[in-house]
C-alpha cells in the first residue's frame, strides 16, 4: 500500500488539474471537428481514448520531469519531499513505471487512425524534454504550451485525418493560455528558482505580470472567436464567450495576487474549469 501512495504521489494522479489541462484542447479538437448529426457514440468513445491517454501521458510526463529535476527539487521547500527527490523511489523504478505508462498510452493511441498516431508520436520528444527548457531559457512555458496543447490538433485529426488552418490557428491561441497559466502558477517558485539558477516566463516578467498575462490571455481569446467565425458557430458560442472572457479577466487576473502563492494556485486551478467553459462553448455552439 505505501508503495501504491508513492506512485500516486509520483503521478500527480491526486492533483487531477494537470491531466485535465492536458485533456480539454484534445476535447476542443475534437469537438470543432466532429459532425454531431452522426452517430455520437464515436464521439464519446474518442473522448474516453484522450482522457485515458492525457492521464497516462501526464503521469509519465511527471515521472521524467521529477528525474531530470531531482536535484532541483531538493532545494526548493514546494518540491523537496517529491518521491524521487526524497530518495524514496529509485530513478531505475521511476522510469520503468513510465515505461510501462507509455506503453498502456500507445495502445489508447493505436486505436485512432495512422495520420493522428503520427502527429502524436512527433510529440513525444517535446514531451519528455521541457522540464530541461528551464535551464537555459526564460520561455519554459513557451515549450509546455507547444506540448500540452498537442491534443487539440490530434482531436481534429483524428476525424478528418489531416490538419487544417482551424485547429492550427485555434492551437496558436491555446499556448497563449498556457503560457499565462503556467506563468501563474511559476511565481509559487521564483525565490527558490532565482537563488538556484532556474528560468521561467514568471521571472523574466515580475515587474511586468499583469500586462504579460494580459497579453497571453487577449490573444487566446482572439484565437477562440476566430474559430468561432471561420467554424460559423451559432450566437450562443459568443454568449458563453462572455463568460470565458470573464473568467479570464475578472476572477483571474484582476483578483490574482502574485506573492500570494496559494492565490496563484487558487488561479492556476481555475483554469480547469475555464477548459470546461471552453467546451461547453463550442459545443453549444454547433447545436
Amino acid at each position: 500500500m505505501n508503495q501504491l501512495n508513492l506512485f500516486l504521489e509520483l503521478t500527480r494522479f491526486k492533483k487531477p488539474t494537470g491531466y485535465m489541462l492536458l485533456f480539454w484542447p484534445c476535447a476542443w479538437g475534437l469537438s470543432l471537428a466532429y459532425d454531431f448529426s452522426n452517430n455520437i457514440n464515436l464521439y464519446f468513445f474518442y473522448l474516453l481514448l484522450f482522457f485515458l491517454g492525457s492521464v497516462l501521458m501526464r503521469s509519465a510526463g511527471c515521472i521524467i520531469n521529477d528525474i531530470w529535476d531531482r536535484k532541483f527539487d531538493k532545494k526548493v521547500f514546494r518540491t523537496k519531499n517529491r518521491p524521487i527527490a526524497s530518495g524514496k523511489i529509485s530513478i531505475f523504478l521511476g522510469l520503468a513505471y513510465a515505461a510501462i505508462l507509455c506503453f498502456l498510452a500507445f495502445l489508447v493511441l493505436i486505436n485512432f487512425n495512422f495520420f493522428t498516431i503520427l502527429v502524436a508520436l512527433g510529440s513525444m520528444p517535446l514531451a519528455f524534454t521541457y522540464p530541461l527548457m528551464k535551464r537555459f531559457t526564460y520561455w519554459p512555458q513557451l515549450f509546455l504550451g507547444i506540448t500540452f496543447n498537442y491534443g487539440l490538433i490530434l482531436g481534429w485529426s483524428s476525424i478528418f485525418g489531416e490538419i487544417s488552418l482551424i485547429p492550427l490557428l485555434f492551437y496558436l491561441g491555446a499556448i497563449f493560455w498556457t503560457l499565462a497559466y503556467d506563468t501563474i502558477y511559476g511565481f509559487q517558485d521564483i525565490k527558490d528558482d532565482e537563488i538556484i539558477g532556474l528560468k521561467s516566463t514568471s521571472i523574466k516578467f515580475k515587474n511586468i505580470p499583469y500586462t504579460f498575462l494580459i497579453l497571453c490571455y487577449s490573444l487566446f481569446f482572439a484565437s477562440l472567436m476566430i474559430v468561432g467565425l471561420l467554424m460559423k458557430l451559432n450566437n450562443y458560442f459568443y454568449i458563453m464567450s462572455v463568460l470565458i472572457f470573464a473568467h479570464l479577466f475578472l476572477y483571474q487576473i484582476k483578483n490574482l495576487n502574485i506573492k500570494n502563492s496559494n492565490v496563484c494556485l487558487e488561479k492556476f486551478k481555475s483554469n480547469n474549469f475555464l477548459g470546461f467553459l471552453v467546451l461547453t462553448s463550442l459545443l453549444i455552439g454547433k447545436i
